[in-house]
């Protein structure tokens, strides 16, 4: 295992003229033509009558341990600065963005709708609609199908989707009584009444809420399912320090030879200009082990080298129909293609999401496993993929949870996370999925490859996986 591990607008009605839209259509004909010729083996997922829905461009700020650079900034600072970047790096002029997506998970309450307040931050202009979305941590995965499917409506031609996540000041709440006798104190209207609420107060109302990754119907945290999880298939403590060790390995290596195109520099008011993640660093097998267990104790296997950590980040990806990207000039980066989002059991399948997300989305496109060129799947903790990667090749589990004749097999290690993940990366909840989407698109570059599939689990029992073909070059 473990050398197999080590191994490698405008509005949305557009005012173009007849004659820009059919030499936008003419283009991309032709781009079709030479991607049908240049890949004999492979077709193109282009369908008849169905509009091709392109990944121009897609950016994020360095991901940063919370509590690091970003202490003193806001959720909305981050995803400004996301959408700085995108202007800059596509020139794209600030009133042709028909629409603009962004996904959170922990809501700053004074910028709930982080997407408008982060688009005016920007500068893009007011008249441009903006709303928010959370699901948990794929969050941005729904800002950018939310995308393609105005798109697809026809309501818009280019959309700005992104995520962002702040957890160096999460909101933390006074108890419930204490804020009942707050709100209480508010409306009082007299000397006496006030002074009966304050004598009310006893020491226990100002224990603070503090916050917790858990989930609300079951009161577990996501650790302990993913130690379950994880003992439920077998996965062992060295299994799965070995995997996490592969991807700070992978991801230190991506970074030092200029890989991870889609970060850009940040000067953080009153500090540095960041350029990199702060998160990335391997270590080794021997130094792993001497980890406690941090959820499970004292026989658990998730520990804190195992496990993403909580990061600071924000993304931005510019979404737009071929026929307008082209029109304008672009060259686009990958086509978006099938999508699904799957849900499951939140107690004993929590983290299962691509496992169940992989296989429809296969079958969505016409596609096999053996057709993916670049996988990258979300890595909330080592366990946690392990386990994935061990269900998806159980036929057993197949046939007994999926109702699937047969197992969907699992990805190549070889086309699997190769510019590291989660892990290493950083994992801002609402930010990820902009992320794997922008590094298949820019691996499929890379390597060659024509398709790239993504997939993630989330919160609730949730998951998303996308199907991204190359554009051709």
């Amino acid at each position: 295992m473990a050398s197999m591990l080590m191994n490698p607008i405008r509005s949305c009605s557009v005012s173009s003229s007849w004659a820009v839209r059919f030499d936008a259509l003419a283009v991309s004909l032709i781009f079709n033509y030479f991607l049908s010729v240049q890949t004999k083996s492979k077709k193109t997922l282009a369908r008849p009558g169905v509009k091709n829905i392109v990944l121009v461009e897609g950016v994020r700020t360095p991901f940063l341990l919370s509590g690091t650079t970003y202490a003193d900034l806001m959720p909305h600072d981050l995803a400004r600065a996301a959408l700085q970047g995108l202007l800059k790096r596509t020139g794209i002029p600030k009133d042709a963005v028909d629409y603009i997506i962004y996904g959170t998970v922990i809501q700053e309450v004074k910028t709930s709708n982080v997407a408008r307040e982060a688009a005016l931050g920007a500068g893009f202009s007011d008249k441009i609609p903006a709303h928010t979305v959370t699901m948990a941590c794929i969050s941005s995965n729904q800002a950018m199908t939310s995308s393609v499917g105005l798109i697809a409506a026809g309501q818009c031609d280019a959309v700005v989707a992104g995520g962002v996540e702040f957890m160096s000041d999460v909101p933390i709440r006074h108890s419930r009584k204490m804020r009942k006798t707050m709100l209480s104190l508010n409306k009082a209207k007299t000397l006496g009444q006030r002074l009966s609420l304050i004598g009310s107060i006893r020491l226990a109302h100002l224990s603070p809420e503090l916050p917790a990754v858990a989930e609300f119907s079951t009161a577990e945290t996501m650790g302990h399912s993913a130690d379950r999880l994880a003992a439920a298939f077998g996965v062992s403590r060295v299994e799965q320090d070995e995997f996490a060790l592969r991807s700070h390995t992978l991801a230190k290596k991506a970074q030092d030879e200029g890989l991870l195109q889609d970060v850009i520099s940040f000067k953080v008011p009153g500090r540095d200009i960041v350029s990199k993640d702060n998160g990335i660093r391997p270590s080794s097998m021997d130094q792993m082990a001497k980890l406690k267990p941090a959820f499970v104790k004292p026989h658990g296997t998730v520990t804190a080298a195992n496990s993403s950590f909580l990061t600071d980040g924000a993304s931005a990806v510019l979404v737009m129909s071929e026929e307008k990207a082209l029109a304008m000039g672009y060259k686009p980066k990958a086509y978006l293609r099938d999508f699904v989002y799957v849900s499951q059991d939140p107690k004993d399948q929590l983290l299962l999401g691509p496992t169940y997300a992989t296989p429809k989305v296969l079958e969505r496109a016409g596609l096999s496993m053996s057709d993916i060129d670049v996988f990258e799947f979300h890595e909330a903790f080592a366990g946690q993929i392990m386990a994935n990667l061990k269900a998806m090749d159980s036929d057993w589990f197949a046939q007994t949870y999926m109702g699937r004749k047969s197992k969907v097999g699992t990805p190549a290690m070889e086309k699997f996370n190769l510019w590291g993940g989660s892990l290493s990366l950083g994992h801002p909840f609402g930010a990820t999925g902009c992320r794997l989407a922008t590094t298949v698109a820019n691996r499929l570059k890379k390597e060659g490859g024509q398709y790239g599939l993504i997939a993630a689990c989330a919160a609730g029992g949730q998951g998303h996986a996308m199907v991204i073909e190359a554009y051709p070059q």
